[in-house]
């Protein structure tokens, strides 16, 4: 077995299920998993890519059920999470300077990149076009959630969040119709990601609260708006 995968066992300790439900979900497709050797292999990677996608089609409580669940498999020795600690207000734009797609994703690493944490902004926007490519970020709600498909931990010092706002909405591909609200995720590991995910996809679900983020007056404003929201929700 290859050091990223899980067995049926292991899968269902981290997902805190039973092995029984674990197997049924594979043997329908409902996982992504293969068979070697007559038993089932799950690779870490794609397990982390099924619970971005379950995060994206979730609603309020079961984000905050895998948001529990995400705090429970931490390797983290604080029970405690913010979003809001990732997010320096350097790097929040308001209103961010973009008109097109690739100028938002150049100007979102950018902002990352001048905090100092983010050392290869191209490289991180080349990895975050590949993802859009692959499948847009772009939500009903006005709201991308932009993020390469990897952990670019080799341009990263640490985990990192930056926020854009643009003055009016931009097509940003799917179907979602216009976006003014970027985040650019860059995480160190893929379960931070998806703690990172789960949080601002909570965030974003008040949309009275998306609306005041989307009126803030400057940078100070909205982080002070996410601020707000993130000890809200860590309550």
């Amino acid at each position: 077995m290859a050091d990223d995968d899980f067995d049926i066992s292991a899968l269902a300790a981290y997902l805190h299920m039973l092995p029984a439900q674990i197997t049924k979900l594979a043997n329908r497709d409902k996982l992504p998993g293969r068979r070697v050797g007559g038993q089932w292999r799950f690779s870490r990677a794609e397990i982390h890519h099924w619970l971005e996608d379950r995060i994206g089609i979730s609603d309020h409580i079961q984000l905050a059920e895998m948001e529990t669940h995400l705090r429970r498999t931490s390797t983290s020795e604080s029970d405690e999470f913010s979003v809001v600690s990732l997010l320096p207000v350097d790097a929040v734009a308001v209103p961010l300077n973009a008109r097109t797609r690739s100028s938002v994703i150049s100007a979102m690493c950018g902002l990352a990149a001048a905090t100092g944490i983010l050392w290869d902004p191209a490289k991180m926007a080349d990895a975050v076009t590949s993802r859009e490519a692959m499948h847009p970020t772009a939500l009903d709600n006005g709201v991308a959630l932009m993020h390469p498909r990897r952990p670019q931990t080799s341009i990263l010092g640490e985990s990192i969040l930056a926020l854009g706002i643009t003055g009016q909405g931009i097509p940003f591909g799917g179907s979602s119709g216009l976006t003014e609200v970027f985040f650019l995720i860059g995480a160190t590991s893929d379960h931070e990601h998806l703690q990172i995910l789960a949080r601002l996809s909570r965030m974003i679900s008040d949309l009275d609260w998306l609306s005041r983020l989307r009126n803030a007056a400057d940078a100070v404003e909205a982080h002070q708006l996410l601020a707000a929201r993130d000890a809200e929700l860590s309550e």
